[in-house]
């Protein structure tokens, strides 16, 4: 982030616009509308930042608009130099007004245009309703404070306002109404907190797009984020700020917190009211662990949902353009795992080699001597093709391809120690992408 985003009261403050033309007169209503007592110099003169607490310079000669561009740095004036980011101290950003609710989107000023027309379609998905809703939650904030003292309660019953009857009335400008409902609200929450709620997230394989929506929306409600190693910083973006935070990752034969501890942190925090979101790299429900914890919440008594994710298998053989099935190669495909809670091998190979289709192997890389020569006892051919896709689905994802046979020898020296995937089976052959790497 280049710029650090803030909103400036201007109320009964100088502001100076340089220059002459459509924009410059855009500018000053802007300044204007904000509170500002906005002064117009057609030519830069150093007397006219006297007093000065912002200045945006269009439309004047480019030597009057460097000579801007430096004073007001020397002063300490924050300046905008209109399309000339260089010269610039701030950026002025897109904006979408729903006094009192104001939303800014800037690009840093390389694409101006980009960021109006994504203004442009967050502007549809907000009505003017919106500026009522804000301005009656905030009369009521002094109430909500006293009534609520605990922030995480408070926020509950916001978030439980703002998608109930309270917001339906504000948005139908019937506020006296909304205000009896808000009352109503208010009794309905007093007394001892209502236990919070857990909810088992998938992460998907790391990249942020590739979350579902309710996963984002929850990552913005959650008072808790409880996460694992394999949880990218992109997406852990995407949490709110004030939210905390607690690392409970695990690696091969090391885990950060035991499993029964994490199970105990998750119902000790719905305990204390708290919405915890339980992040998963891929999908909760496939070898992650996601069903133990299920259990043992369903156990305490707390509320718990499950939100699926992208799991590995899927986001991997995405990244290296590889069908899981296909019509001509299989027709099934097979989830496994490396290794068991044991951390041993405990495969039916013969039946496995037998069931054809695709092998999808979880945590394999380090048995993978173990595995190719398993099915290969069992009657898999040591030429069926396979691969090993590492961190697929995010921008390090990298892949090895090879014989079933020849990819042990090759993945010691190759593997970078990031999770990786194992894919076996005559449908790897059929990849679409280019490799990284092949193996004879």
């Amino acid at each position: 982030m280049r710029h650090f985003p803030i909103f400036l009261d201007l109320a009964g403050r100088r502001a100076l616009v340089l220059g002459e033309g459509e924009i410059a007169e855009r500018k000053a209503e802007a300044l204007a509308a904000a509170g500002a007592l906005v002064l117009r110099q057609p030519r830069f003169a150093a007397s006219a930042l006297t007093g000065v607490a912002i200045a945006i310079g269009v439309g004047a000669p480019d030597q009057d608009l460097q000579a801007l561009a430096e004073a007001g740095k020397a002063l300490g004036i924050p300046v905008n130099i209109v399309d000339r980011p260089e010269l610039s101290g701030f950026i002025m950003p897109a904006v979408i007004d729903r006094e009192p609710l104001t939303i800014a989107i800037a690009s840093g000023g390389a694409a101006p245009v980009l960021a109006r027309q994504i203004r442009a379609r967050i502007e549809a998905l907000i009505p003017p309703g919106y500026g009522r809703l804000a301005a009656f939650l905030g009369d009521a904030r002094a109430e909500l404070r006293r009534r609520l003292p605990d922030l995480a309660s408070r926020r509950r019953l916001i978030e439980r306002l703002l998608g109930g009857r309270v917001a339906q009335l504000v948005f139908a400008g019937r506020e006296a109404e909304a205000r009896l409902a808000l009352a109503a609200e208010l009794d309905a929450s007093a007394g001892d907190p209502a236990p919070g709620m857990v909810f088992l997230v998938g992460a998907g394989p790391g990249a942020a797009d590739l979350l579902t929506l309710r996963a984002q929306r929850l990552l913005g409600e959650a008072d808790v984020i409880v996460h694992d190693r394999l949880v990218s910083d992109a997406v852990l973006d995407l949490a709110r700020r004030d939210a905390a935070r607690i690392f409970v990752g695990k690696a091969r034969a090391h885990h950060c917190l035991p499993q029964a501890e994490i199970n105990a942190l998750l119902v000790r925090l719905a305990r204390e009211g708290k919405t915890v979101v339980r992040l998963k790299g891929g999908d909760p429900f496939v070898f992650g662990r996601g069903g133990e914890e299920a259990e043992a919440l369903a156990e305490a008594g707390i509320a718990c949902e499950i939100v699926p994710g992208v799991t590995a298998a899927l986001a991997c053989a995405a990244a290296a353009g590889i069908p899981l099935t296909h019509r001509d190669a299989a027709r099934s495909v097979t989830l496994l795992t490396g290794h068991s809670k044991e951390g041993v091998i405990d495969l039916d190979f013969a039946t496995l080699a037998r069931l054809g289709g695709t092998l999808a192997i979880y945590m394999g890389i380090t048995a993978l001597p173990r595995l190719a020569a398993g099915f290969t006892a069992a009657g898999l051919s040591p030429e069926t093709p396979a691969a090993l896709i590492e961190r697929g689905g995010t921008e390090a994802e990298r892949s090895l391809f090879a014989s079933l046979a020849a990819l042990p020898a090759r993945a010691a020296a190759w593997s970078s120690g990031g999770a990786a995937l194992l894919l076996i089976g005559p449908a790897v052959a059929r990849a679409t992408r280019p490799r990284d790497e092949t193996a004879q």
